[in-house]
């Protein structure tokens, strides 16, 4: 099984496009910080993940994601390799969009939402459901 969970932030604005085929892609990237010792000082070393979310999915992201909004992606990991500028060989780490959550407090965007695969309706900003008190068992 391939399923990798990661939470980070935004490194720059997402991208949406759309293919040749008229299928809508949103590409962004995602900084993810390491844990590290009590001792240890400066910068925290981060990894980065290129995420590519499709469909409604990708058009959702391109709306409501922006540079340093804090996200949750699940979903499977590939490594694509190609030729820097510099002539080396580098290694990209790639995941393909199955659930995003958008993790940025509330009071800082108009809508939390949580998209899973097949199910692309947003949740209520306050990710509450309404219920009734007569309902309710009790």
């Amino acid at each position: 099984m391939n399923k990798l969970t990661i939470i980070g932030n935004l490194t720059r604005d997402p991208e949406l496009r759309t293919t040749r085929d008229g299928v809508n892609v949103c590409d962004f990237t995602v900084a993810v910080n390491r844990k590290r010792s009590a001792v240890a000082e400066g910068q925290p070393e981060a990894d980065y993940f290129r995420v590519t979310a499709w469909r409604e999915r990708g058009e959702i992201c391109a709306k409501f994601l922006q540079k340093g909004k804090k996200v949750c992606v699940i979903g499977p990991v590939s490594v694509r390799t190609f030729t820097g500028n510099d002539g080396t060989t580098r290694a990209s780490l790639e995941v393909t969009a199955d659930e995003i959550e958008f993790l940025t407090p509330k009071n800082e965007t108009t809508l939390q939402m949580l998209s899973h695969a097949g199910d692309n309706r947003p949740t209520d900003p306050s990710g509450f459901e309404p219920v009734e008190t007569d309902e309710l068992p009790f």
